[in-house]
């Protein structure tokens, strides 16, 4: 009766505990080629689609609904457009390959200009903001950018401003809110099927971290580029 009841007590606290990330090996790389034979032939560079399907969640509850950021080993496959908004650091923040550098000056005129401030949140991927400024970049364009889920990360002083920046050129969101869904851009068409696989199994990893119980609610997994079909991917 002992030995059940320890039986039953550990494999609870296993289903409880993190998973560390199994590498995948040759089949997730094998289905990643197959996925880029069945999408094969666009007119433009496609993107790789990873989809992962959840079960068992009750999405009501808030402990189940997460937003977090990966940073993908082997990069996006194309470039994303950072902005840094600074006012100390700007001079390190122009050398720090940032797409656009917003000043405090710029920063106080956007407050007055809307259509511009939302044409700026839509046009850059990542925002950076300097950590004194963040509390003026709250007020005058959290409304804007808010909704966008793109409130700049702040940057600490004296932090290398192109390490930050780096940082955000390799980075994804993964969300899960409403729909039991997860879906990610894991690079693009150009990458070698390697690459594309290390960076799907960095998200798997963070995916089945942040899951109640791991892998029990994973569903079913599939890869794709972006006008091809899906192939099924194996959970692991």
């Amino acid at each position: 009766m002992a030995e059940q009841e320890a039986s039953a007590a550990q494999k609870k606290a296993e289903a409880a505990a993190p998973e560390k990330v199994v590498k995948a090996g040759k089949d997730w790389v094998a289905r990643v080629k197959e996925a880029k034979q069945a999408g094969a032939g666009r007119k433009f560079e496609q993107t790789w689609d990873f989809v992962i399907n959840l079960k068992g969640l009750d999405l009501k509850r808030p402990e189940n609904r997460f937003s977090s950021e990966v940073v993908l080993p082997e990069g996006r496959g194309k470039e994303l457009k950072v902005a840094v908004i600074s006012d100390a650091l700007t001079a390190e923040a122009k050398q720090s390959g940032a797409d656009l550098v917003i000043e405090k000056v710029q920063l106080e005129q956007l407050a007055k200009d809307r259509k511009q401030a939302k044409r700026i949140a839509n046009e850059y991927d990542w925002f950076l903001g300097e950590v004194a400024l963040m509390a003026q970049i709250g007020k005058t364009l959290g409304m804007v950018m808010g909704p966008r889920g793109k409130i700049p990360k702040p940057v600490p002083p004296k932090a290398p401003v192109k390490a930050f920046v780096e940082r955000a050129k390799r980075t994804v969101r993964v969300v899960v809110r409403d729909m039991p869904v997860v879906h990610v851009s894991v690079g693009a068409e150009k990458m070698d099927e390697a690459a594309v696989v290390k960076n799907m199994e960095e998200v798997y990893g963070l995916v089945r971290e942040r899951l109640p119980k791991g892998i029990q609610n994973i569903k079913s997994m599939y890869i794709k580029l972006t006008m091809g079909k899906p192939v099924k991917v194996d959970v692991i």
